[in-house]
Order: structure tokens, then sequence, then C-alpha cells
């Protein structure tokens, strides 16, 4: 990176904060100077559509400072701001924070130092990480440690913690991954972490020292809501490769993870969809056998089950994500189903035979205890549908490469 170009950018999205910016402005303008060992830096204000006297402030603060930005937005949501402002920013790195400064901000140079060294494309700050120090009520403990459990559950992320309003990337990532990332309010952080480890991109965490601001203004029952919402979208268009990621990681020069994931991580992710199809299959035959035998009932209520576990467990538990590989993994999915079937189907009918009648509650208990029979089954079987299959040399490859050896 040039010496002589601006290096870093550091973002403060704000909305009617005219009480806090000057003094957190300020703030941050003196500790930069001191910490930053280089003088190329600025900091961007980004006001979305605040209705009070935020933008005056922000503008004196431009005249008052020197190396302050301004960006004035139309629009409320702190996604899209971030989003306007990183993109047009000119600076090799580009970060932002909470305009609270919950953050210790002598976490910043250690923030951006894997960015500016090149050896990593995003940094964040964690308040969950290891050597962090945080002061915050239960509730918001309870909430921000379950929105990040539903992640690791649902998405299947490797960072700890999501929501810190304490990160940065550098401008040639922000360039190819922000237009892939619809959310412009509080889901925005969520959504480029995870298309960021999708694509390959290399994450880095740093713990921080992190207080509460106890007159936040985030209204937390409606966050909580829009990102139940964009996890449930993000998550669906993943699975359906709706999201052109591979578009990234050629812009990036960088290779996506290896397709596969390990052994305990496989374990949890396949008891979770495990208990997940069970549940969905003692509800279909619970509802069909009224209306069904019980062996047709057992039938539809497996097949369905089996098309949800399959699906899942190749996404999200063995990081299978090739369509190519598809249609051989739906078939031998069927011909794990068959074999689930008849293990389920004569426990129905062992049952049958030896009671010499039908119970429905009975049969159901003997079906689950033979559905997790056969969940274990299906899991050594699809460990080995899944398993990566290694990268291997043509025989024609090998002559190639002898001949250029003698010829060398």
């Amino acid at each position: 990176m040039s010496t002589s170009a601006l290096r870093l950018d550091v973002v403060l999205p704000i909305f009617n904060e005219a009480g806090t910016l000057a003094a957190s402005v300020r703030a941050l303008h003196a500790t930069m100077e001191e910490l930053m060992d280089f003088p190329h830096w600025q900091i961007t204000i980004a006001d979305n559509a605040s209705t009070d006297e935020s933008a005056a402030i922000a503008i004196q603060l431009a005249n008052d400072l020197p190396r302050i930005r301004l960006v004035l937005l139309p629009e409320k949501g702190r996604g899209g701001a971030l989003k306007e402002a990183w993109l047009t920013s000119k600076a090799d790195v580009v970060a932002y924070m909470d305009i609270d400064l919950s953050t210790d901000l002598r976490a910043l140079p250690p923030l951006v130092a894997p960015l500016l060294s090149g050896h990593s494309d995003i940094a964040i700050g964690s308040r969950l990480a290891h050597g962090s120090r945080v002061v915050r009520g239960a509730k918001r403990e309870a909430l921000s440690r379950g929105y990040n459990m539903l992640l690791h559950g649902v998405l299947g992320v490797s960072f700890s913690d999501a929501q810190c309003g304490f990160k940065a990337m550098t401008s040639k990532s922000a360039r190819a991954l922000l237009p892939l990332v619809k959310d412009n309010a509080w889901f925005f952080d969520t959504e480029f972490l995870v298309l960021a480890e999708r694509a390959g991109l290399r994450i880095a965490e740093v713990p921080v020292d992190w207080m509460d601001d106890p007159v936040s203004s985030v209204n937390i029952g409606s966050t909580v809501r829009q990102d139940l919402r964009g996890v449930t979208r993000l998550s669906w268009n993943l699975a359906r490769n709706r999201i052109p990621l591979s578009d990234v990681t050629e812009q990036l020069g960088r290779k996506p993870l290896v397709q596969g994931t390990s052994l305990p991580f496989q374990l949890v992710h396949f008891a979770i969809v495990g208990v997940a199809s069970t549940i969905v299959f003692s509800l279909l035959y619970y509802l069909l056998q009224f209306v069904l035998t019980p062996q047709s009932a057992n039938f539809i209520a497996l097949a369905i089950s089996a098309v949800f576990n399959t699906m899942v467990n190749r996404h999200v538990t063995f990081g299978v994500r090739d369509r190519s590989s598809a249609e051989r993994h739906l078939l031998q999915g069927l011909l794990v189903f068959a074999t689930t079937w008849l293990l389920t189907s004569g426990a129905l009918a062992l049952v049958h035979t030896s009671a010499g009648n039908v119970d429905p509650q009975r049969d159901l208990i003997v079906l689950t205890i033979a559905n997790i029979f056969a969940t274990v089954l299906r899991f050594v079987a699809f460990r080995f549908m899944f398993h990566p299959e290694p990268p291997h040399t043509t025989n024609r490859e090998c002559r190639l490469t002898r001949l250029e050896l003698l010829s060398a």
C-alpha cells in the first residue's frame, strides 16, 4: 500500500445523536492522533436521515477538525449508511464503530493491523472471544449469546460475535462483497460476515473491552425480529445457491473454504438436524395415521423427513454446496432412505406380529426409537457420501509433467 494514499477511514453511522456526537467525534479524533502510527487516516460521519441537529453538528465538526468527512443520506438505516460510506471511501481499509464508543478505542490499532498488512480481509471486535472484558446487563448478554448460537447452529458460522459495533474490512473486499448484501438495517453486519466466510475471505477477531450504553436508543424487540427475518432469508438464499459468491472469490483471488467440516462440527449439527427431522417425522406420522394405514403413514412421513434431513445436512452439516454433485447425492440419499424405511417398517411389522393389534401411541413410540437408530445409520452413510474427494491428477497430466521435467 502506498504511504501517501489514504490508509484508514473510520465511519461513524449516526441517527439523531445530537447529544453525544460532538464529544464522541472529538474523543475518537484525539485517540487516533495518539494511537495511529501513520498520518493518512480520516473519520467519516455518516448521517442517515437524522431529524435533530446531528447534521448541523457534523458540518461544524468537519469545519473545526482536520480529516473529517461528512456523508448525508436521505434514508434511515445503519447498514445503508455504512454501505454508502464504505463504497465511496478512497481509503485502503474502512472501519466503523458505534457512536457511543462502547468499545475501548485502544483496540483500534490491532483491529486494522491484519488488514493493513494484507493478512486478512475482514476484522471484527468480539465481546465473546477469550480475553474480552464486557460490562452489560443479563438480558443483553443472554440475547447476544443466544443470537450467536443461532448463527452457529443454522448458518454454521465460525466467527464468535456478529453484532459488535467494531469492525473493519479492506476496501477491495467491500467493493466485491457489499453489492451482494441486501439488508440496510441491523442485520447488515451478520449478512456481510456470513457471505464473507462462505466466499472464503479471512476474518480476524480481536477481543475487546466493551461497556454497555445504559441510554442506548436501540429497540431490542425490533432488532431481534429483523435479525430473525434476516437469518431466514439468508439461509433460504444460500440453500438455493441464489447468491453469486463465486464472483467474490474470483475478484479477490482467494479460494473458497475447503468443502467438508470437522467431525465435532458434523456431530453437533447432525444432532440438531436429527432432532428436527425426528420431530417432523413424528408429527407427520401422528397426523397421517388417522387417514392412512400405519405402513403408508410411516412411508410418507419418513420420505418427507428424509428429504428434509438430506438437504439440510448436505448444506449445513457437511458443507457441500456444489450443484454438480446434487443429483448423485439425491440418488444416494434415496438408497439411504430405502434402508431406513426397511428398518422402521421391520420394527413396525415386528410389533404388530408380536402384539396382534394396532395401538397408535405404541406404534409412534416404536417408530420414533427406530427412527433414532436410522438417524445414526444415516450419519455414517452421509459421512461417506459427502466426504470431499481429494484432487487427483490424471495419467495424461502425469505423463506431461514427466516430459516437462525431462525437457527442462
